[in-house]
Protein backbone atom coordinates (compact mmCIF):
# COMPACT_ATOMS: atom_id res chain seq x y z
CA UNK A 1 0.00 0.00 0.00
CA UNK A 2 1.47 3.56 -1.27
CA UNK A 3 0.38 6.61 0.23
CA UNK A 4 -1.24 9.06 -2.34
CA UNK A 5 0.62 12.37 -2.70
CA UNK A 6 -1.07 15.36 -3.82
CA UNK A 7 2.00 18.24 -4.63
CA UNK A 8 -0.69 21.01 -5.86
CA UNK A 9 1.14 24.38 -6.22
CA UNK A 10 -0.48 27.26 -5.21
CA UNK A 11 0.13 29.93 -7.99
CA UNK A 12 1.31 33.51 -7.66
CA UNK A 13 -2.26 34.37 -8.65
CA UNK A 14 -3.72 34.63 -4.87
CA UNK A 15 -7.90 34.69 -6.37
CA UNK A 16 -7.24 30.89 -7.90
CA UNK A 17 -7.62 29.18 -4.20
CA UNK A 18 -9.14 32.18 -2.17
CA UNK A 19 -6.49 33.56 -0.70
CA UNK A 20 -6.56 37.32 -2.11
CA UNK A 21 -6.56 38.44 1.40
CA UNK A 22 -3.53 36.80 3.04
CA UNK A 23 -2.72 39.98 5.21
CA UNK A 24 -1.63 41.84 2.30
CA UNK A 25 -3.45 44.88 3.70
CA UNK A 26 -0.49 44.62 6.89
CA UNK A 27 2.08 44.92 4.26
CA UNK A 28 3.09 47.22 1.97
CA UNK A 29 1.90 46.37 -1.68
CA UNK A 30 5.39 46.54 -2.65
CA UNK A 31 6.58 43.45 -0.48
CA UNK A 32 4.05 41.41 -1.70
CA UNK A 33 4.92 42.25 -5.17
CA UNK A 34 8.43 41.58 -4.72
CA UNK A 35 7.41 38.34 -2.86
CA UNK A 36 5.07 36.91 -5.61
CA UNK A 37 7.85 37.44 -8.23
CA UNK A 38 10.04 35.05 -6.18
CA UNK A 39 7.27 32.57 -5.94
CA UNK A 40 7.18 32.63 -9.95
CA UNK A 41 10.43 32.20 -10.38
CA UNK A 42 10.84 29.13 -7.72
CA UNK A 43 8.52 27.39 -10.28
CA UNK A 44 9.86 28.44 -13.33
CA UNK A 45 13.29 26.65 -11.37
CA UNK A 46 11.05 23.70 -10.73
CA UNK A 47 10.12 23.34 -13.90
CA UNK A 48 13.29 23.01 -15.02
CA UNK A 49 14.41 20.78 -12.51
CA UNK A 50 16.37 23.38 -10.45
CA UNK A 51 16.02 22.61 -7.19
CA UNK A 52 18.55 25.05 -5.35
CA UNK A 53 17.48 28.26 -7.57
CA UNK A 54 13.92 27.22 -6.55
CA UNK A 55 14.54 26.87 -3.00
CA UNK A 56 16.46 30.21 -2.71
CA UNK A 57 13.79 31.98 -4.71
CA UNK A 58 11.45 30.65 -1.75
CA UNK A 59 13.65 31.33 0.70
CA UNK A 60 13.65 35.24 -0.93
CA UNK A 61 9.80 35.32 -1.00
CA UNK A 62 9.35 34.19 2.34
CA UNK A 63 11.96 36.74 3.36
CA UNK A 64 10.33 39.31 1.81
CA UNK A 65 6.91 38.63 3.33
CA UNK A 66 6.74 35.89 5.95
CA UNK A 67 3.00 35.66 5.71
CA UNK A 68 2.86 34.46 2.30
CA UNK A 69 1.11 31.09 2.48
CA UNK A 70 1.87 30.15 -0.76
CA UNK A 71 5.98 30.34 -0.55
CA UNK A 72 5.69 28.32 2.92
CA UNK A 73 3.08 25.57 1.13
CA UNK A 74 4.93 25.65 -1.92
CA UNK A 75 8.78 25.47 -0.37
CA UNK A 76 7.06 22.44 2.01
CA UNK A 77 5.90 20.61 -1.05
CA UNK A 78 9.02 20.99 -2.24
CA UNK A 79 11.23 19.47 0.52
CA UNK A 80 8.96 16.41 0.29
CA UNK A 81 9.38 15.91 -3.06
CA UNK A 82 13.13 16.07 -2.50
CA UNK A 83 12.70 13.77 0.96
CA UNK A 84 13.81 16.24 2.97
CA UNK A 85 10.89 15.57 5.21
CA UNK A 86 11.69 17.15 8.34
CA UNK A 87 12.01 20.57 6.25
CA UNK A 88 9.13 19.80 4.46
CA UNK A 89 7.12 19.58 8.16
CA UNK A 90 8.57 22.38 8.89
CA UNK A 91 7.67 24.89 6.82
CA UNK A 92 3.79 23.14 5.77
CA UNK A 93 3.52 23.59 10.10
CA UNK A 94 4.32 27.01 9.40
CA UNK A 95 1.55 27.16 6.28
CA UNK A 96 -1.06 25.91 8.76
CA UNK A 97 -0.68 28.58 11.19
CA UNK A 98 -1.61 31.37 8.58
CA UNK A 99 -3.90 29.42 6.55
CA UNK A 100 -7.48 30.68 6.72
CA UNK A 101 -10.32 29.09 4.71
CA UNK A 102 -11.09 24.73 4.72
CA UNK A 103 -9.69 24.10 1.42
CA UNK A 104 -5.97 25.47 2.52
CA UNK A 105 -6.11 23.69 6.10
CA UNK A 106 -7.35 20.69 3.83
CA UNK A 107 -4.25 20.69 1.27
CA UNK A 108 -2.00 21.76 4.07
CA UNK A 109 -2.49 18.78 6.65
CA UNK A 110 -3.05 16.31 3.92
CA UNK A 111 0.98 17.24 2.76
CA UNK A 112 2.20 17.70 6.30
CA UNK A 113 0.69 13.67 6.83
CA UNK A 114 2.68 12.46 4.33
CA UNK A 115 5.82 14.56 5.08
CA UNK A 116 5.00 12.19 8.46
CA UNK A 117 4.58 9.03 6.88
CA UNK A 118 7.77 9.59 5.33
CA UNK A 119 9.52 10.04 8.63
CA UNK A 120 7.78 6.99 10.08
CA UNK A 121 6.06 8.78 12.30
CA UNK A 122 3.04 7.15 12.17
CA UNK A 123 1.18 8.91 15.10
CA UNK A 124 1.21 12.20 14.22
CA UNK A 125 0.65 11.16 10.23
CA UNK A 126 -2.62 9.91 11.82
CA UNK A 127 -3.32 13.22 13.56
CA UNK A 128 -2.84 15.11 10.22
CA UNK A 129 -4.97 13.22 8.03
CA UNK A 130 -7.58 13.53 10.86
CA UNK A 131 -7.20 17.09 11.00
CA UNK A 132 -7.54 17.45 7.25
CA UNK A 133 -10.42 15.33 7.35
CA UNK A 134 -12.04 17.58 9.20
CA UNK A 135 -11.45 20.70 6.68
CA UNK A 136 -12.36 17.87 3.96
CA UNK A 137 -14.59 14.48 5.20
CA UNK A 138 -15.26 14.29 1.23
CA UNK A 139 -11.64 13.66 0.42
CA UNK A 140 -11.29 9.54 -0.62
CA UNK A 141 -7.36 9.96 -0.68
CA UNK A 142 -6.71 11.51 2.56
CA UNK A 143 -9.57 8.84 4.24
CA UNK A 144 -7.06 5.98 2.11
CA UNK A 145 -3.81 7.85 3.90
CA UNK A 146 -5.28 7.90 7.18
CA UNK A 147 -6.42 4.04 7.12
CA UNK A 148 -2.47 3.08 5.94
CA UNK A 149 -1.44 5.29 8.88
CA UNK A 150 -3.53 3.72 11.17
CA UNK A 151 -2.19 0.38 10.04
CA UNK A 152 1.07 1.15 10.11
CA UNK A 153 0.90 2.16 13.57
CA UNK A 154 -1.03 -1.06 15.12
CA UNK A 155 1.94 -3.03 13.12
CA UNK A 156 4.55 -0.29 14.58
CA UNK A 157 2.87 -1.07 18.25
CA UNK A 158 2.56 -4.97 17.89
CA UNK A 159 6.16 -5.00 16.73
CA UNK A 160 7.05 -2.71 20.06
CA UNK A 161 5.18 -5.30 22.42
CA UNK A 162 6.91 -8.42 20.52
CA UNK A 163 10.63 -6.68 20.75
CA UNK A 164 9.56 -6.00 24.58
CA UNK A 165 7.84 -9.70 25.12
CA UNK A 166 11.71 -10.71 23.76
CA UNK A 167 13.47 -8.84 25.70
CA UNK A 168 11.47 -10.31 29.03
CA UNK A 169 11.72 -13.45 27.89
CA UNK A 170 15.75 -12.75 27.24
CA UNK A 171 16.12 -11.21 30.56
CA UNK A 172 14.53 -13.40 32.38
CA UNK A 173 16.57 -16.70 30.53
CA UNK A 174 19.83 -14.30 31.83
CA UNK A 175 18.07 -14.64 35.49
CA UNK A 176 18.29 -18.30 35.06
CA UNK A 177 21.30 -18.50 33.67
CA UNK A 178 22.98 -16.56 36.29
CA UNK A 179 20.71 -18.59 38.95
CA UNK A 180 22.51 -21.92 37.65
CA UNK A 181 25.84 -20.53 37.19
CA UNK A 182 25.31 -19.46 41.05
CA UNK A 183 24.27 -22.89 42.09
CA UNK A 184 26.57 -24.98 39.59
CA UNK A 185 29.26 -22.60 41.84
CA UNK A 186 27.98 -23.17 44.95
CA UNK A 187 28.12 -26.94 44.49
CA UNK A 188 31.55 -26.91 43.00
CA UNK A 189 32.47 -25.03 45.86
CA UNK A 190 30.59 -27.79 48.38
CA UNK A 191 32.03 -30.15 46.71
CA UNK A 192 35.33 -28.89 47.67
CA UNK A 193 34.20 -28.66 51.23
CA UNK A 194 33.37 -32.09 50.93
CA UNK A 195 36.75 -33.22 49.40
CA UNK A 196 38.23 -31.28 52.26
CA UNK A 197 36.30 -33.33 55.11
CA UNK A 198 37.26 -36.33 53.61
CA UNK A 199 40.94 -35.62 53.51
CA UNK A 200 41.84 -35.43 57.19
CA UNK A 201 40.24 -39.49 57.12
CA UNK A 202 42.40 -40.25 54.05
CA UNK A 203 45.21 -38.89 55.50
CA UNK A 204 44.77 -40.24 58.81
CA UNK A 205 44.71 -43.44 57.36
CA UNK A 206 47.52 -43.04 55.03
CA UNK A 207 49.05 -41.82 57.41
CA UNK A 208 48.53 -44.80 60.17
CA UNK A 209 49.66 -46.98 56.79
CA UNK A 210 52.87 -45.31 56.45
CA UNK A 211 53.66 -45.47 60.48
CA UNK A 212 52.85 -49.26 60.73
CA UNK A 213 55.25 -49.59 57.36
CA UNK A 214 57.55 -47.53 59.06
CA UNK A 215 57.81 -49.89 62.24
CA UNK A 216 58.05 -52.36 59.70
CA UNK A 217 60.83 -51.19 57.70
CA UNK A 218 62.71 -50.50 61.38
CA UNK A 219 62.11 -53.42 62.72
CA UNK A 220 63.71 -55.21 59.54
CA UNK A 221 66.62 -52.31 59.80
CA UNK A 222 66.61 -53.39 63.79
CA UNK A 223 67.49 -57.28 62.42
CA UNK A 224 69.47 -56.18 59.44
CA UNK A 225 71.74 -54.08 62.05
CA UNK A 226 71.59 -57.01 64.69
CA UNK A 227 72.99 -59.70 61.90
CA UNK A 228 75.35 -57.48 60.54
CA UNK A 229 76.37 -56.22 63.97
CA UNK A 230 76.65 -60.07 64.89
CA UNK A 231 78.77 -60.93 61.21
CA UNK A 232 80.90 -57.39 62.18
CA UNK A 233 81.82 -58.94 65.87
CA UNK A 234 82.67 -62.37 64.60
CA UNK A 235 84.50 -60.85 62.27
CA UNK A 236 85.52 -58.35 64.94
CA UNK A 237 87.04 -61.62 67.21
CA UNK A 238 88.56 -63.09 64.30
CA UNK A 239 90.65 -59.92 63.67
CA UNK A 240 91.04 -59.75 67.77
CA UNK A 241 92.60 -63.07 67.69
CA UNK A 242 96.41 -63.19 68.20
CA UNK A 243 98.38 -64.54 64.91
CA UNK A 244 100.50 -67.49 66.33
CA UNK A 245 104.53 -66.57 66.11
CA UNK A 246 106.48 -68.78 63.30
CA UNK A 247 107.33 -72.12 65.12
CA UNK A 248 104.66 -71.91 67.06
CA UNK A 249 101.07 -73.69 67.03
CA UNK A 250 98.31 -71.39 67.73
CA UNK A 251 95.90 -71.75 70.74
CA UNK A 252 93.23 -73.27 67.71
CA UNK A 253 95.80 -76.22 66.92
CA UNK A 254 96.26 -76.71 70.77
CA UNK A 255 92.96 -77.36 71.47
CA UNK A 256 93.17 -79.66 68.68
CA UNK A 257 95.66 -81.57 69.53
CA UNK A 258 94.42 -81.52 73.41
CA UNK A 259 91.30 -82.87 72.29
CA UNK A 260 92.82 -85.63 70.04
CA UNK A 261 95.11 -86.45 72.85
CA UNK A 262 92.19 -86.95 75.00
CA UNK A 263 90.10 -89.51 72.51
CA UNK A 264 93.50 -91.18 72.54
CA UNK A 265 93.40 -91.79 75.94
CA UNK A 266 89.66 -92.80 76.40
CA UNK A 267 90.12 -95.47 73.96
CA UNK A 268 93.06 -96.62 75.46
CA UNK A 269 91.20 -96.58 78.80
CA UNK A 270 88.29 -98.16 77.43
CA UNK A 271 90.67 -101.12 75.55
CA UNK A 272 92.32 -101.49 79.52
CA UNK A 273 88.91 -101.81 80.83
CA UNK A 274 88.05 -104.67 78.52
CA UNK A 275 91.07 -106.26 78.70
CA UNK A 276 90.64 -106.54 82.45
CA UNK A 277 87.32 -107.82 81.58
CA UNK A 278 88.75 -110.98 79.88
CA UNK A 279 92.08 -111.07 82.59
CA UNK A 280 94.41 -110.00 79.94
CA UNK A 281 97.24 -107.64 81.02
CA UNK A 282 97.95 -104.68 78.90
CA UNK A 283 100.28 -101.81 78.78
CA UNK A 284 99.71 -98.76 80.72
CA UNK A 285 102.44 -96.53 78.26
CA UNK A 286 100.45 -93.96 76.17
CA UNK A 287 100.96 -93.94 72.68
CA UNK A 288 102.28 -90.13 72.76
Amino acid sequence: MKIKKRYILFSGILILFGVSAVTAQEKPEKLKREADKYIAEAQESLAENDFASAEASYRKAISKDPSNLNAKYNMGNLYYTKEKSLNAEQRLKEAAEIGTTKEEKHRIFHNLGNSYMQQENYQEAVNAFKEALRNDPTDEETRYNLALAKKMLEKEKQDQDQNKDQNKQDDEKKDENKDQQDKDKKDGEGGEDDKQDQKPQDEGENEKDKKEGDQNEDKQKDKGDEKKENEGKGDKEKQQQPKPAQGQLSPQQIQSLLEAMNNEEKKVQDKINAEKAKGVKVKSEKDW
